[in-house]
């Protein structure tokens, strides 16, 4: 009882989520029931597990927005560091596990591969937000902190380039493997119109007062990314 008065559903579920990727992986690999191309498997999960991380923590706004449920908004930190987590796990995987730490190959593919430029970026600009990401940050950044974590609104756009490009397919015609990271784009496009101040006016002033979600009285967090 002690453990559910310490954690509220929602951080349990996201705990439970975050970790249900590698748990399940670990599970299949014990019971000989993993893929036959096992490292190029578990590039495509950690990936595309980063992302999900990712997108939901950029839904946290949008639900605060609409429910005008607070604690989501607590909660975007612990989803973006666990994002940045399957997000190194994947670039370890692809640079050890993939090209055996071979620079010279590994820059050969970056040349010749621009879904791998896409990735390096985006994966470059998550460090710093992973690593600002606590209070002391913000206390030393001040304004600053805001600013830097803006990065996200260009971060999320930059993994969906490099899911969809990871991918054989025509977008245009829609041919291929295209429909699911097409669906995390679309996804991704509407939480970041919903950040537009207007919108987000608008979308509040819509909601009917009957799916607002009551509030407690000390709920509104401080918002721990921008």
């Amino acid at each position: 009882m002690k453990f559910l008065s310490r954690y509220t559903p929602l951080q349990i579920a996201i705990h439970v989520y975050a970790w249900s990727a590698l748990v399940w992986i670990v599970a299949e690999l014990l019971t000989g029931t993993f893929s036959i191309n096992p490292i190029q498997e578990l590039e495509q999960r950690t990936g595309r597990h980063a992302i999900t991380l990712l997108v939901l923590s950029l839904m946290c706004t949008p639900v605060n927005t609409i429910f005008k449920w607070s604690e989501p908004l607590k909660r975007r930190r612990t989803l973006g560091l666990y994002a940045f987590m399957y997000a190194t796990i994947h670039v370890i995987i692809f640079a050890d596990l993939d090209y055996g730490l071979a620079w010279s190959r590994l820059i050969q593919e970056l040349v010749e591969k621009p879904r791998l430029i896409v990735g390096v970026i985006a994966f470059a600009l998550l460090i710093p937000l992973a690593f600002t990401s606590f209070d002391i940050w913000k206390k030393r950044l001040g304004k600053n902190w805001k600013r830097l974590h803006k990065l996200v609104y260009l971060i999320a756009p930059l993994t969906f380039l490099h899911y969809i490009w990871s991918k054989k397919g025509d977008l245009l015609s829609l041919q291929g493997e295209v429909a699911k990271p097409l669906t995390y784009g679309l996804i991704i496009a509407v939480f970041l119109i919903f950040r537009i101040p207007a919108i987000r006016k608008a979308l509040a002033s819509f909601i009917p007062r009957r799916m607002v979600l009551p509030a407690k009285k000390d709920a509104q967090p401080k918002a721990d990314t921008p």
